[in-house]
């Protein structure tokens, strides 16, 4: 029964729905494989940082309302995969060259901050150990170079087979 849902369930619940939704309505500017591919990394990329600064190695921060693994804490999880599309279908929309690759980093990163915001207002994430929202944003930052040298990297290859 919903009454029995708290906040944070119906949150990540509404945002999974608006999310993918946002995914199906967006016109389709990435390949199939590409699309994929970006789907994956940006699921792997949430793994990684979820299970090292996350509940794992350095434990700053618990997921939803315990440290132990819930089905929500997977539909939390589930939430990062579109977020690697997006950051691969917008750097397609906005063309972005090496002189705004940090500016679109950046961008990334204050939208990661914003929604780590969100999340914990909405208890989704529970900060813990001395982190802070403000740490995020060298995390975002990291992980958004990352993803975009790999973008870069994947979208050089494609296009070296396609000639």
């Amino acid at each position: 029964m919903i009454g029995q849902w708290s906040k944070n369930e119906i949150s990540i619940c509404v945002m999974l729905i608006a999310i993918y939704a946002l995914l199906f309505f967006l016109p389709k500017r990435l390949s199939k494989h590409m699309t994929i591919l970006s789907l994956m990394w940006g699921t792997a990329a949430g793994f990684l940082v979820e299970f090292t600064i996350g509940g794992g190695i350095f434990d700053f921060y618990t997921v939803n309302d315990s440290s132990s693994y819930e089905l929500f804490d997977f539909f939390y999880y589930v939430m990062f995969a579109p977020f690697g599309y997006l950051f691969m279908n917008f750097y397609e929309v906005f063309g972005i060259t090496k002189k705004a690759f940090g500016y679109y980093v950046t961008a990334w990163s204050f939208i990661g901050v914003f929604a780590n915001w969100m999340f914990n207002k909405l208890d989704i994430i529970h900060f813990k150990n001395g982190f802070t929202l403000s740490y995020s944003f060298a995390v975002f930052i990291l992980i958004q170079t990352v993803t975009g040298l790999y973008y870069q990297y994947v979208k050089q290859k494609e296009h070296s087979s396609e000639v």
